[in-house]
């Protein structure tokens, strides 16, 4: 299972990278898990645009979900369109929220290009994946993510505050890309995101074997949020994320 990071950016598109989205392969099957601000034209470096198997949304804020809508004109009006549809997995409110957003009412709903599947918490399959999602911390319906093949899993945090569900679904996985939005500091808003001390804490009770910290807000200095993280009791291998980087699992 190999593992790219497309976007990592948090809250919307920063000078180095776009907002969520992450890139899972494995057997020739390809799937991302976001699909943020700005992501469908940086994940054109690493595969064809037509070659995704499947999405996963974690909620629908617009620098998770948003490029779903240019994918759809991809998808919709591309030199070989019809493409085949895609299944997408995320709340059951996706399909109206993002033809909102696309903003062409005169035109059918993104159904035309996906086809869409409400999320509930527990597990399902997706091509050689077993997936599961929990809901976690955050103002709007909200999903963490493990995605497994075999004896090989990543988990991802999505948006979040503290969460004993992210913990649970984070147990013994060999990555975590963990949200690490906030600073430390006083009077943090509980309920929405972690500081890169409290996404160590969540990675050294769940015992994964690497963290990564994501949804690097750029007006954050990130070498604090690394330095925080030092703080939260993680004993394994730390790092930010950075678009491009590829983590292999095998």
């Amino acid at each position: 299972m190999k593992v790219t990071i497309v976007g990592c950016s948090g809250s919307y598109p920063g000078p180095d990278s776009p907002a969520s989205c992450y890139l899972i392969e494995s057997d020739g099957f390809r799937m991302l898990l976001d699909l943020g601000s700005g992501s469908l034209g940086a994940l054109q470096r690493h595969i064809g645009l037509y070659d995704v198997d499947a999405i996963c949304l974690t909620h629908l804020h617009a620098d998770h979900c948003l490029d779903l809508c240019s994918y759809h004109v991809a998808r919709t009006y591309g030199p070989a369109a019809p493409y085949p549809m895609v299944p997408v997995y995320a709340p059951a409110d996706a399909p109206r929220r993002l033809w909102a957003a696309y903003g062409m009412p005169e035109e059918p709903g993104l159904e035309t290009a996906f086809d869409f599947v409400g999320l509930a918490p527990g597990t399902f399959e997706v091509g050689p994946f077993t997936v599961t999602a929990r809901q976690v911390n955050h103002p709007v319906e909200a999903y963490g993510f493990r995605v497994a093949n075999g004896e090989k899993s990543v988990a991802y945090s999505g948006d979040t505050g503290e969460s004993n569900e992210l913990v649970k679904l984070a147990t013994g996985a060999d990555l975590l890309l963990c949200e690490a939005s906030f600073l430390d500091g006083p009077d943090l808003p509980p309920g929405l995101h972690l500081t890169g001390r409290q996404a160590a804490e969540h990675a050294a009770q769940a015992d994964v074997g690497r963290l990564v910290l994501t949804h690097l807000v750029p007006w954050n200095d990130q070498a604090t949020v690394l330095d925080q993280a030092t703080r939260g009791g993680y004993d394994g291998p730390v790092e930010l994320a950075r678009s491009g980087a590829v983590y292999d699992l095998a």
